[in-house]
């Protein structure tokens, strides 16, 4: 169950800050990974509203290659708020990930983890509603404070809120800047990094969420075009 308001959501976020969890250990070969994107129509400008037409794309990996896609179609659950991400797009990321026929053995998403003012950004607490291992990218942290990595394909550098190490940057690709890896629900940091890298080919963004970006895009071109004037 989603919270439905600022209040609640800022509760159900510190309580699973402190929530105990196993530790996902990944299993032996291939793992499928999972990554799941949400995207607004472009003319969208500031922080949006609630009810803005939204597509939820999700993916499986295996490897390089796709396994399988959903894409669902919905709408925003409120306007972006920093910190309360889950009111807008949480419920859309749940109902995209539940419509695979193929649960991911890890998801990746873009959200913040561990670096939130809480502890408790949306890639823990999707993770906890779908009982998943989660691990966040993201283009920047949301608190956390770090200097970029030496430009080599793996070169990390910790991110910290205060003395705690909660995120770090990656540089995926050598040349390209770094992304920021958030540990989600039940994955540790140094597991999170090996993901995000293992699951990154040519590009800097690591296969499944560009995919799912991908599929999200075709999903509101398609859309907008079909309500286009004939």
């Amino acid at each position: 169950m989603w919270p439905q308001d600022a209040d609640a959501l800022v509760v159900a976020q510190e309580d699973l800050a402190l929530a105990p969890h196993e530790p996902w250990v990944p299993r032996h070969g291939r793992a499928l990974v999972g990554g799941c994107w949400v995207c607004f129509p472009r003319d969208l400008t500031g922080p949006g509203s609630f009810d803005d037409p939204a597509w939820a794309a999700a993916v499986v990996t295996r490897g390089r290659s796709v396994a399988e896609t959903r894409v669902v179609q919905g709408v925003a659950g409120a306007p972006y708020q920093r910190g309360l991400l889950a009111l807008r797009v949480g419920p859309l990321m749940e109902r995209a990930v539940r419509s695979l026929e193929s649960a991911p053995d890890v998801l990746l998403l873009d959200a913040t983890g561990r670096d939130h003012p809480r502890r408790a950004g949306l890639a823990v607490q999707l993770g906890a509603v779908l009982d998943l291992p989660t691990v966040g990218v993201t283009h920047r942290p949301l608190v956390a404070q770090g200097a970029w990595p030496s430009d080599s394909r793996g070169a990390v550098g910790a991110l910290r809120i205060g003395n705690t190490i909660v995120a770090c940057w990656v540089r995926t690709r050598a040349g390209a800047r770094p992304l920021v890896v958030h540990p989600g629900w039940r994955v540790d940091l140094p597991t999170a990094v090996g993901v995000v890298l293992a699951a990154t080919g040519n590009r800097r963004t690591p296969e499944p969420l560009r995919r799912a970006r991908q599929a999200a895009r075709v999903a509101r071109q398609d859309a907008c075009a079909e309500h286009r004037p004939g």
